[in-house]
């Protein structure tokens, strides 16, 4: 992903410049904001391919900023913050946000989130997405781990190929419920953990220890390839 186009937005000068030299020595284009507004004019005269996006800003928040960047790019974000509370998590999630990294973080895990995030979304007109072991033929609505048949029923397949759309990609609970069951089950989260506890039984090597489909509690759920994490 050597040359992609990354916008920093944080008012830390010491963070702004650890990412911006780190991201820069990994091949990235780097593109810097301290403020709401000027990260917006940045994302305009320079379209990113992804943001690291902080959550309080000296002039706004940064889930408003994520809320005006959905309204015209699908470019993954990831959000920073000192603020550990789970409505928090929620609330940036829900504004289109793709992660969440708590401060202090480590670099290293947020540029694994960040090659997570950018390899999220599956390539218009794709046949098939694949996972580590687990692939999905989308035309033939088929899917398979390790190369043996996986019989899911409709609401499982609909589940599975979400969460594969967004591989990586932390989803809250309302936002499964609504994608997968429509807007009258946003609060059935517990409708939700049957499907989840399901589809691992069918997928999941050891579905007490899963590894591909994983909770973040309280949240939502991720599918992620456990050879790349």
């Amino acid at each position: 992903m050597s040359g992609t186009r990354i916008l920093v937005v944080d008012d830390e000068p010491q963070i702004l410049r650890a990412l911006q030299m780190k991201l820069r020595s990994e091949g990235y284009e780097v593109h810097v904001a301290a403020t709401a507004a000027e990260a917006l004019a940045s994302a305009a005269a320079h379209v990113p391919e992804a943001v690291i996006l902080d959550v309080l800003l000296p002039d706004g928040h940064g889930t408003d900023v994520c809320r005006e960047l959905r309204t015209w790019t699908g470019a993954p974000v990831l959000m920073l913050s000192a603020v550990g509370d789970e409505s928090e998590k929620i609330a940036a999630l829900d504004a289109g946000a793709d992660d969440y990294v708590t401060k202090p973080f480590s670099v290293d895990e947020l540029l694994a989130r960040l090659r997570a995030a950018l390899r999220r979304t599956a390539p218009a007109g794709e046949s098939a997405i694949e996972v580590g072991e687990l692939r999905i033929d989308l035309a033939r609505r088929l899917v398979t781990f390790g190369g043996r048949p996986v019989s899911l029923t409709p609401t499982e397949y609909d589940l599975l190929r979400l969460l594969a759309r967004n591989v990586g990609k932390l989803l809250t609970h309302p936002t499964i419920l609504r994608e997968v069951w429509g807007p009258a089950y946003r609060e059935e989260s517990n409708y939700l953990h049957v499907y989840v506890s399901h589809l691992r039984r069918k997928l999941e090597p050891d579905p007490a220890r899963p590894r591909y489909l994983l909770t973040q509690p309280g949240v939502g759920y991720r599918l992620v390839d456990p050879s790349r994490t």
